[in-house]
This record gives structure tokens, sequence and C-alpha cells, in this order.
């Protein structure tokens, strides 16, 4: 992200510098998904190590298609434009702020590699978790590179949890809806790793609404990312097929012949401004996160291609009948 020159340890770090950047490159980086799911993809080749970068980089393009699925179609048919641009802030206010907390840690380590020191101190000025400054000293020491990632899903869902999840609009009105409640019935909540041999692997979560079921989500996705022997398929795809946010992205190296459903990001959405709160309370007040550490039973059950095209055609059949049901 920065000149890539190696710095001396014993070279003096200009903090001030290194703030201001950060901040620049935070801010120039998180104007909307197409710009967070570069960064996350460019950054995770630069250090691959940062596992978590890939994972984040993944599953930002799922946001970002669930995102033009509203504009696509069918949710066009299912859903009024009030509603539709209700939960794309959802999409965009998660995403969002998970950046704006995530990429300052992230360039942070990317500097303490340049001058082969640990810099964390530096992320109390990004109001960052004192839960995460803890795990970056540990990685820092111990290298151990799953349970940084699981670190940092577990501070991600956090990060979110009060501000977007609990958020009295988006909770009443997205979280507590009719619409939402039937996709979380039927499994509509699937995040897919495509491949370019037209196959999809993922899992699906229920209940979006529970910390801990996001969190597991985040953990099998990381599982199926790095463990399940598929890494280079999902890294070819990563390389070769540019985001656009719409699942025409994969939808085109299916076998049978589809077509556009889904328009472009950029063709729909402007760029949203957000505001930082200023006031946000630490999520970690010492207590204890031992229970999300533990590995859980990982569902074999991943490869979803004719799963997720059989839901699709659900999705549409209930579209369908919601518009019959509107229109009398």
């Amino acid at each position: 992200m920065f000149k890539n020159e190696k710095k001396n340890h014993t070279e003096q770090v200009n903090e001030q510098e290194i703030l201001l950047f950060i901040r620049r490159m935070t801010k120039n980086f998180n104007l909307d998904n197409i710009t967070r799911t570069k960064a996350y993809e460019k950054y995770y080749f630069k250090h691959p190590e940062i596992k978590w970068a890939f994972l984040a980089g993944m599953v930002s393009r799922n946001a970002g298609w669930s995102m033009t699925d509203l504009e696509g179609q069918w949710f066009r048919k299912a859903l009024n434009q009030e509603r539709r641009s209700l939960l794309f802030m959802t999409y965009e206010r998660a995403n969002w702020t998970i950046f704006q907390d995530a990429f300052p840690q992230l360039l942070i380590y990317e500097y303490s590699k340049a001058y082969q020191k640990p810099l964390f101190y530096l992320l109390s000025h990004f109001n960052v978790s004192q839960f995460m400054i803890f795990e970056w000293y540990e990685f820092w020491k111990h290298q151990q590179l799953d349970r940084l990632m699981t670190a940092l899903i577990i501070n991600e869902q956090n990060i979110i949890h009060q501000p977007v999840i609990n958020h009295d609009i988006y909770k009443q009105q997205v979280f507590q809806s009719a619409p939402y409640k039937l996709q979380d019935l039927f499994h509509f909540s699937t995040v897919v790793f495509p491949s370019l041999q037209g196959k999809l692997y993922g899992y699906s979560v229920n209940n979006f609404q529970s910390l801990t079921n996001r969190i597991d989500l985040g953990k099998r996705l990381g599982w199926l990312l790095f463990h399940s022997g598929l890494y280079q398929q999902f890294e070819a795809f990563t390389k070769a097929v540019t985001h656009t946010g719409s699942r025409y992205d994969y939808e085109k190296y299916f076998p049978e012949k589809r077509k556009r459903e889904t328009p472009l990001l950029r063709t729909v959405y402007p760029i949203v401004s957000h505001t930082i709160d200023e006031l946000r309370k630490d999520w970690f007040h010492g207590q204890s996160t031992k229970r999300w550490f533990i590995e859980k039973k990982i569902p074999k059950k991943y490869e979803l291609t004719d799963w997720f095209k059989h839901k699709q055609d659900q999705l549409h059949l209930l579209t369908l009948l919601q518009e019959y049901l509107r229109n009398g």
C-alpha cells in the first residue's frame, strides 16, 4: 500500500506521518463495495499470512452481489424502493463499518513489517478494540495465522453488532420484517465462493441477528477458503474475475447459458457518505472470548451449486407469488 522500501528497525518512527497516511488510505479505499473488495484482495496477495484479508475480500464480493440483487429483475418485483434502499444501506453500513475498523489494523501491520518492530500501540488512535490490540501483539510473537483470522472474525462481528444489527431502524424494519424472516427461513442468506469451473461452494446462516451464529459462519468460511483443498480454485477466480458487484461475475461460468439479471454495482448505486461515531465504545471490556475460539465441527456439505440454483428458483417463485398477491 505504501512504498515497499525495507526500513531499519532502529529508524525513527514518524507517528503523525503514519497516522495521516492511514487515515487517507482508509478514506480512499472505503468509498464503496468495489474499492473495499479490491483493497482487501490486493493487501492479501501482498501479505498472504493475513488470511482474514482474503476472506474479507471474498465476503465483500458476496455483499456486492447481494446489493445488486436488490436492483435486479426479481427483487424489484418483490420489494418497493423504500424497502430496497433500506436493505442496501444495511449491507453498506455494515461493510463500511468493518473496513473503517479493520483497514487501519492491516496498514499498521504493514508498517510494523517495514520497521521490523510492532507498532500496534498506534491502533488506539483508530478506536480499535483492546481485544485486537492484544491479538496483534500475540500474532507478532507467535505467528498463529488461523488464530489471527479467527480474532478478526470475532472483532468484525462485534463491531457491527450494536451500530447495525441492533440499530433500532435496521432491527425493526429489516431484521424483524416479513421479507427478511422469509429469507431467513428458506436459508437464502448464503455466502458463496465461486470457481472458474462454474461450481459454487459456501455455507448459509439462519438467525443472522445472532452474534455467535455470524462468528461461526465466518469460521466455517475461513476453513472452506484455506483448509478444504479448494484454495487454488478460489485464488484463480479472484485473480481472473474483476469484481463488478453483479452475480453475473460467476453465473457466466455456469455450464448452462445464463443471461444477466443483476446490474453492475456502480450503475445503480452512488457513493454513500458515512459518519464515524467517535463515541463508539469498545465492545471488549474484559469478558471471556474463549468460546468463540473453540473449533467446531465443520459441515462437510459445502458444494452448493445445485442447491443454490434451486434456492434461486424458489426465490423467483416466491417473488412472483408475492407480486400476484399484491396485485390481487
